[in-house]
């Protein structure tokens, strides 16, 4: 990819070739597709290549739900294929689904099972999924218990999910799942990853983060002192199952940490998407299931076609980090788990915002709506006052995004819905946006500027 990179546009925008290259990853479940998706959908059949003689269903640029009636029911189970060829698998979207075991067992094709969950999840779900992988008698299950948070997410604590591997004498054909949210789906498939070379792995994420987001495309590992999830591998799962009733008792502020991710699909590929936010963001905050239901599967259809295209980041997948350059800084310099990381996320998408605004590709009235959106959904605009231009550099230094020692940064350009991926850019505009946002009269400055 050249060193600026315009990004593809989500299937309806593109030309007929293009959109036969970039086949969408999500296909019907049982229940009928209402009205207002069907609109959006075409099936591709038989002939096509990449469907391989399966039914397929290819996402356009689905006009939002304007309202409740019109949304996808939230009762109705959701069906989102990631298509990497033989390597293909599904991510279900639903209510109650932890008690559909039948979904989960069919993609544990051994007879043992090691469940790894953290200390806040386990009192809420472990019995649950116990029983929907053990109903039958035909799989054994193990189960590991690490401690919450983002500050274990560290090889001395992943050491305990190989302990027990070992400890039990698991073999080859058994299978991990991930019961909880990013941290534990991160580091869970990185021992999958690693343990005797590569074993069985399945997703069940708990939080909104993680259902939109981490669970989906095979990213998985650890942190390290000085950088977030530097250690780490690509390792798919066989299946992502996302019970959506797991967000009654997601906390407030978990809640809003995720909507961050849902955010970034609008700004950098999904201009209905963003839409359909500033119409909805309310019914998201109240946990409204069918807005949540919309939502998570739209957010998946966008995670899924981008790794489809790019699963190993060479170049597409990239896009996925909008404003993660700023955010892993935050995190990293303010020490793990301190600032959650969509909150991190969220203004280090401010900070990109900023940084593309400066240098004329984006125009005033998009800065604001991405600040409106982002303070409607309650989540921070500025980096923690704690924060140094000397910290930024010097973490950015070691992004993975950089290439050739040159930081490339996922920026906004032209309308909404785009963006690039460059390494090509004015570093004035750069040192601008650092020296502003951890400038002490930052928020006044920032807020009186729009």
């Amino acid at each position: 990819m050249s060193a600026t990179a315009a990004v593809p546009r989500p299937a309806s925008c593109q030309s007929g070739a293009a959109r036969r290259q970039r086949r969408s990853a999500s296909r019907a479940s049982a229940a009928a597709t209402p009205g207002w998706r069907a609109a959006a959908v075409a099936v591709a059949r038989g002939s096509s290549g990449s469907s391989r003689g399966r039914a397929m269903l290819q996402v356009c640029s689905v006009a939002a739900p304007p309202s409740a009636s019109a949304a996808t029911s939230a009762g109705a189970m959701r069906v989102v294929e990631v298509d990497l060829g033989d390597r293909t698998y599904p991510i279900y979207i639903g209510r109650g689904l932890l008690d559909q075991g039948e979904l989960l067992r069919k993609h544990i094709p051994g007879k043992t099972a090691l469940i790894v969950t953290n200390e806040t999840i386990a009192p809420l779900y472990l019995d649950r999924c116990l029983a929907a992988v053990t109903e039958g008698g035909r799989v054994k299950a193990e189960v590991v218990i690490l401690p919450d948070g983002e500050q274990h997410k560290s090889l001395e604590v992943l050491q305990k999910v190989w302990d027990k591997a070992l400890e039990c004498r698991l073999d080859r054909n058994t299978t991990f799942i991930a019961l909880g949210g990013g941290v534990i789906g991160d580091m869970t498939g990185f021992a999958a990853a690693a343990y005797q070379r590569g074993v069985h792995f399945i997703q069940v994420p708990t939080t909104v983060m993680s259902q939109v987001d981490s669970s989906v495309g095979g990213k998985t590992g650890v942190n390290h002192p000085l950088g977030k999830n530097m250690i780490g591998a690509f390792y798919q799962p066989r299946c992502v199952l996302i019970d959506t009733d797991s967000l009654n008792t997601l906390p407030d502020r978990e809640l809003a940490s995720g909507i961050s991710e849902i955010i970034k699909y609008g700004l950098i590929r999904d201009a209905p998407l963003f839409e359909w936010l500033e119409a909805n963001m309310g019914r998201l905050l109240a946990r409204d299931p069918e807005a949540f239901t919309y939502a998570i599967e739209r957010s998946c259809v966008n995670k899924a076609e981008v790794v489809a295209a790019d699963e190993k980041e060479g170049g597409v997948r990239a896009t996925l980090n909008l404003g993660h350059t700023f955010g892993h800084a935050i995190e990293t310099c303010t020490g793990y788990g301190a600032w959650l990381h969509g909150e991190a996320v969220a203004a280090g998408t401010m900070m990109a915002t900023d940084m593309s605004r400066r240098l004329g590709w984006i125009d005033d009235a998009l800065v604001q709506r991405i600040r409106a959106l982002n303070e409607a959904a309650k989540l921070p605009i500025v980096p923690p006052p704690t924060m140094t231009v000397e910290q930024f550099r010097n973490t950015m230094a070691v992004d993975k995004k950089v290439q050739d020692g040159k930081l490339r940064l996922i920026l906004l350009k032209g309308a909404l819905g785009n963006c690039v991926i460059t390494g090509d850019f004015d570093v004035q505009a750069l040192e601008d946006t650092l020296a502003a946002f951890c400038e002490a009269n930052f928020h006044s400055f920032f807020l009186s500027s729009l």
